[in-house]
């Protein structure tokens, strides 16, 4: 699975949390395919970021 990160580190979770909960609810409205998996993590220097993967269409 290949991640995709967020272009912003947040500093606590409740921001990047916020954030993960709407690339999952919020992807149609700004015409974003829907995330398959979609996660808040920590940096190495204790920031917090999100990361989402999507699923490969094949035709």
């Amino acid at each position: 699975m290949n991640w995709i990160y967020w272009a912003r580190l947040y500093r606590n979770k409740v921001q990047a949390s916020c954030l993960a909960k709407r690339l999952e609810e919020d992807w149609w409205v700004y015409g974003y395919d829907c995330p398959q998996e979609v996660e808040v993590f920590r940096s190495k220097k204790g920031r917090f970021g999100v990361k989402y993967s999507f699923t490969v269409k094949k035709m």
